[in-house]
């Protein structure tokens, strides 16, 4: 029985134009070489399994290669791999370097492949930096890392760096296919599509997948077998899922969550890929953007087909909803009621991608009679022009918001006719404006029907517009005449006297701080009823400007005067007589208590 060889060794790559996905810098580095344009120091980054490893070693065979070698010739002895995980000290570079001094035996040039460079430590890193700069002329250093950012600047200004990005689905799914048709396996498309979109990116983990399926299957490679195997919840469920959501199917959607919920999966697999099923749709519904659905032929169409079903506004609020149950599923104390109410949301989406309001629903074309007081119609407000039978009447409700319509008089019956919207005024809404007036109401009350509309209304609707023009007519101007304000003559002493019961009332109140800031300074009368007070730092002042509107009313009633004004200055060296050092504050106490200083004698006490 011959040794089985994994697919990720057996079809490594053995030149440039096999390695998948990386064109870019494939032909970069074969350009380099036929042009003998090669730098001596190149650094490979990237995700795993995406070619890095495999590109060194292609490079190094070619660089040596002269046409006459054997096509089995591997240059063993001008190629060295260092795995800098397990040979990260400044003792294994030391030994690297003095190896690098030695010409090779056979070929032109001596490669040396360090694979995960980050794992280096910070003195070995050091260590390098000379040898990196100036190689010998026979020297070539290829260094890969998956995280370039762990690499020291210094490393990285030495290196020509190549960014290896992320296999496509589509490139690994075609190489999938071609390794699938020699070795005689009849595989799905859709089967190699889902193993392509589990790899995540990476050629490795796509062939280490296919071989696993492959010992699960045998050799019929069906996307059943695939998603039984890899735990994958296929896609199907949630095509399901959502013919569900579309037609309001609240009781069926629960209980697929439950049977997905029994296969062993969870509900935050199940969201977020209920989630990237609306943003595939999305995608279908343009052909520009089509490109961006990663699946097979077969998938793709079934796609296309849920798309029309399905509106852009819909699918938006959808992936908000869904996305919404995504953030907040780990913090979630109760998971599955979480998403189980995720699904009602949905469900309860119309397709205009808004919720369905039962409420409204119910108030469709509906009419409600009720019997209008005389003293509605007192409270109307009354228009300068002579009266005509029609005004506008506004109603709101909680989920609806009501237009206002004209009322038509009929016999002892005023109905209200729904007014649609409208972007702009027409001439014949001007000309209504012109005529609008408030109705002659001769009876007591009135039965009015009322009929609610459900569409949202304008604000330039004939109502809006005529309540607008209205309550220009109606406004009040408002004169003062200051000639008749109070002028009272007062002194220094009754401005401080109401002052400090200012003060003190506003210290009742719990308003301490603006109480301390009035007290820093005695106002001080000046010409023309300003009151001057002079603060020792800007913040104070703002502190009484903010509440200075509630001191000058107090000020104006109790002192009889209109025209009393505040003045605040800042002077930052009025500061300095409220600064105490110790020694100054005990001089004060003493002062008042000359007993304070026995005290101290008594009890040996220290400043």
């Amino acid at each position: 029985m011959e040794p089985f060889i994994v697919s990720a060794r057996k079809y490594r790559p053995q030149t440039f134009k096999d390695v998948v996905g990386q064109q870019a810098i494939t032909n970069t580095l074969q350009n380099a070489i036929d042009q003998n344009h090669l730098a001596q120091a190149l650094l490979f980054c990237g995700p795993r399994g995406v070619g890095k490893t495999t590109c060194a070693r292609i490079l190094a065979k070619q660089i040596n290669s002269d046409g006459n070698e054997r096509e089995d010739e591997d240059f063993a002895f001008n190629i060295f791999e260092l795995d800098a995980a397990s040979n990260n000290s400044v003792d294994d570079i030391r030994n690297l370097i003095d190896q690098v001094r030695i010409p090779p035996q056979v070929g032109k040039y001596k490669v040396y492949i360090i694979d995960e460079v980050h794992m280096l430590s910070q003195s070995a890193f050091n260590a390098f930096l000379k040898t990196l700069e100036e190689p010998p002329k026979h020297a070539i250093f290829i260094l890969a890392t998956t995280e370039k950012h762990k690499i020291i600047p210094t490393i990285l200004s030495r290196c020509q760096i190549f960014d290896f990005k992320r296999i496509t689905v589509k490139d690994a799914a075609e190489y999938l296919k071609y390794i699938a048709e020699n070795q005689g396996i009849n595989a799905e498309e859709d089967a190699l599509h889902i193993i392509a979109q589990k790899a995540d990116g990476a050629m490795r983990d796509a062939l280490s997948i296919f071989d696993r399926v492959v010992s699960f299957s045998g050799s019929e490679l069906t996307r059943k077998a695939v998603t039984e195997n890899l735990n994958v919840l296929d896609y199907d469920t949630y095509f399901e899922a959502t013919n569900l959501v579309l037609e309001h199917k609240i009781p069926n959607l629960l209980l697929l969550f439950n049977k997905t919920l029994s296969l062993g999966f969870d509900g935050h697999h199940f969201i977020s890929g209920l989630a990237s099923h609306f943003r595939d749709l999305m995608v279908c519904q343009h052909p520009d953007t089509i490109t961006l659905l990663e699946v097979g032929e077969t998938a793709q169409q079934l796609y296309r087909d849920q798309s029309k079903k399905t509106s852009t506004s819909f699918l938006l609020k959808g992936l908000d909803i869904a996305n919404d149950c995504d953030l907040k599923y780990k913090t979630s104390k109760n998971q599955r009621l979480l998403v189980e109410l995720t699904l009602m949301k949905l469900a309860s989406i119309n397709f205009d991608g808004e919720k369905k309001n039962p409420e409204s629903i119910a108030l469709h074309n509906k009419t409600i009679d009720f019997i209008a007081p005389a003293a509605f119609y007192k409270n109307l407000p009354k228009s300068p022009k002579k009266e005509q039978e029609s005004t506008p009447i506004q109603k709101g409700t909680d989920s609806v918001k009501e237009s206002a319509n004209p009322i038509h008089k009929s016999e002892n019956t005023q109905e209200v006719s729904s007014i649609e919207s409208t972007s702009e005024p027409s001439p014949t809404i001007l000309e209504e404006l012109k005529k609008s007036e408030t109705p002659k109401i001769e009876q007591d009350s009135k039965k009015i029907n009322i009929n609610i509309p459900t569409k949202r209304v304008s604000g330039l609707s004939i109502s809006s517009l005529k309540a607008k023009k209205e309550h220009e007519l109606n406004k009040i101007e408002v004169v003062i005449d200051e000639d008749n304000l109070p002028k009272s003559e007062f002194t220094q002493d009754e401005l401080r006297k109401h002052w400090s019961a200012f003060v003190d009332r506003i210290d009742d109140n719990g308003q301490k701080i603006l109480a301390s800031n009035l007290n820093t300074d005695l106002p001080k009368l000046k010409e023309d009823f300003t009151i001057h007070i002079e603060l020792p730092n800007g913040t104070m002042k703002k502190e009484i400007e903010r509440e200075q509107y509630e001191l000058i009313e107090y000020l104006r009633s109790k002192l009889n005067n209109h025209f009393i004004q505040l003045e605040i200055t800042v002077n930052e060296e009025s500061a300095k007589k409220f600064a105490f050092t110790p020694e100054e504050k005990y001089q004060k106490l003493r002062d008042k208590n000359p007993v304070i200083d026995l005290l101290r004698q008594e009890f040996d006490l220290d400043l």
